[in-house]
């Protein structure tokens, strides 16, 4: 028995979604649930090591984790959104997607230089966006250490991939497959 199975137990497994051989983790029936959202974001909190200055969400999940452990981290929160949903003046970081291209973006005044920033998403499998954001975040200045999700598929290799651009990667569960 692990630490956080009585969260991993309010995850919806729902089989061959959005295609055929995919397992989707669907985190909705926790945030459904109060003491279970309470407990994540606690158990979030506790793992941040260091003071943060900025929790940065990746859209639109990840919002909903920054927003929430910024308060007992005393932090703000920073949007990491898909492009065009944002106003005014944003730096952007292309990323390469299965088929094609994708574009993240952040305000160019988000953060200022030096600024102290925790990666947050609710499910990390490739990597690829979560990668995408820390390149946008470093190019803007920030500080980027350390990453935290709820959900890690570690066989399809994405904290992995973030530990290699040397990142301490946390998440409170894991499901085997994809």
């Amino acid at each position: 028995m692990s630490p956080n199975d009585d969260l991993k137990a309010l995850i919806r497994t729902i089989p061959d979604f959005p295609k055929p051989g995919i397992q989707f983790r669907d985190i909705t029936t926790l945030l459904l649930d109060p003491g279970g959202f309470a407990t994540t974001v606690a158990r979030m909190a506790a793992a941040t090591r260091g003071p943060v200055d900025l929790i940065a969400g990746i859209e639109a999940r990840g919002f909903l984790f920054a927003a929430a452990l910024a308060v007992p981290l005393n932090a703000g929160v920073l949007l990491i959104r898909k492009d065009g949903k944002l106003p005014g003046a944003t730096i952007a970081e292309d990323y390469a997607l299965e088929y094609g291209q994708d574009r993240i973006v952040m305000h160019e005044d988000a953060l200022v230089p030096g600024a102290r920033v925790l990666l947050v998403d609710d499910l990390i499998a490739t990597g690829g966006t979560a990668r995408a954001a820390v390149r946008l975040l470093r190019k803007a200045g920030g500080v980027v250490e350390q990453a935290q999700f709820l959900v890690d598929l570690p066989d399809l290799g994405g904290a992995d991939a973030l530990r290699a651009e040397g990142l301490d990667v946390d998440s409170l569960i894991a499901f085997p497959g994809h």
